[in-house]
């Protein structure tokens, strides 16, 4: 029975209302969206039982996609597939795109959300890789504040994120859009037989002036315990 998991759910409107719900819950309490993650792992016992689940997906803030002075806005409650069919991700993040089209089955899209890829921190996740490539920042909110802190900072180690949990919440993801002269792509190489982890998922973003690179950023994971921008790599090709 799912209901012993967890012993409250609180949905939230805003996003200081659900930082509220966070610092006041009695217990341990969780960030839940579309919970495509959370709920295999509260129930295969991956994740230790939740007192609180406060539920973002009602969150306006947080559902957002939009050209936001001068950059591409994408709230963390945004779901896979709507990205998938953005035309405004298309035209300034076309990784992004081919990625989150990889991403599970279409039940799975229409309900997962470009946070949770992100915030569950796992090397291969398809939306975190594409995101690094693209050179994203991480909008975080506390009851401090907001900051912003570019998207390979938000990683410690495999399943974990360097966000304070209880206390920290990712509201959303902010792209440069993209210029003249400017691309991204993603690809994943598999295992045979459809074995659902791949064994490489690699973002590019290129930058090209004339014939040559003017600059690139290589993304991939897993390659160790976080995704990874291939710095050594990128320095060999530009100018190239």
């Amino acid at each position: 029975d799912p209901m012993n998991l967890w012993n409250s759910y609180y949905r939230a409107v805003t996003v200081s209302e659900a930082l509220h719900a966070l610092a006041d819950a009695p217990g341990s309490a969780c960030i839940v969206a579309g919970g495509t993650d959370l709920m295999l792992d509260l129930q295969q016992g991956r994740h230790a039982p939740v007192h609180t689940l406060v539920d973002i997906t009602g969150v306006p803030e947080m559902r957002c996609l939009e050209i936001r002075a001068g950059e591409l806005f994408i709230g963390a409650a945004v779901t896979i597939s709507r990205i998938v069919h953005s035309e405004l991700v298309r035209q300034h993040a076309q990784a992004l795109v081919e990625a989150s089209d990889l991403i599970g089955g279409p039940q799975v899209r229409n309900m997962a959300t470009l946070g949770g890829n992100v915030a569950h921190a796992l090397p291969a996740a398809d939306g975190t890789i594409a995101l690094s490539a693209i050179g994203a920042q991480v909008e975080i909110a506390s009851l401090e504040g907001a900051r912003r802190l570019p998207i390979l900072e938000c990683f410690a180690g495999p399943g974990k994120s360097t966000l304070q949990p209880g206390r920290e919440l990712l509201t959303g993801f902010y792209l440069p859009l993209q210029k003249p002269g400017q691309a991204s792509a993603f690809k994943r190489v598999m295992r045979p037989q459809g074995v659902a982890l791949p064994i490489l998922n690699l973002a590019v973003w290129l930058e090209r002036t004339g014939d040559r690179v003017a600059d690139i950023h290589i993304a991939a994971g897993p390659s160790g315990p976080t995704p990874r921008r291939l710095y050594k790599t990128e320095d060999h090709l530009r100018g190239s």
